[in-house]
């Protein structure tokens, strides 16, 4: 199945009326109904501001790159997309990339992406 992933990067320490920004993403991805969203922290980065943020002990940093991933339907990623826009202003940005959703077979499927019944799907 082909889909889009929608990357959104932004800082750890961002934030949407007093909450990290990437909770709220993730809720408002929830709330729209797409099929997942995961958040992965950085551990060394930097942005606009050209400064590098890093998770080294000598170096502490409460503001490392944040990166959420969500992937589904390109359809439904791009309905999410003005929900993002009013969330981002100029706190981060978002990448689309397309892909190919590669999922496990469920049952009755075999290995090869098929019903059972011997026809490609």
């Amino acid at each position: 199945m082909n889909g889009l992933r929608l990357t959104v990067l932004v800082g750890e320490s961002d934030t949407w009326h007093h909450r990290p920004l990437f909770a709220e993403v993730v809720h408002r991805a929830h709330r729209a109904g797409l099929a997942g969203a995961s958040v992965f922290r950085g551990v060394e980065g930097f942005g606009a501001s050209s400064v590098v943020h890093t998770s080294r002990l000598l170096s502490l940093s409460e503001d490392l790159p944040v990166a959420i991933v969500i992937v589904d339907t390109e359809e439904r990623v791009r309905a999410f997309l003005p929900d993002l826009e009013e969330l981002l202003g100029e706190e981060g940005l978002a990448v689309l990339d397309p892909v190919e959703v590669v999922r496990p077979p469920g049952p009755g499927e075999n290995d090869h992406g098929g019903d059972g019944s011997g026809e490609a799907r």
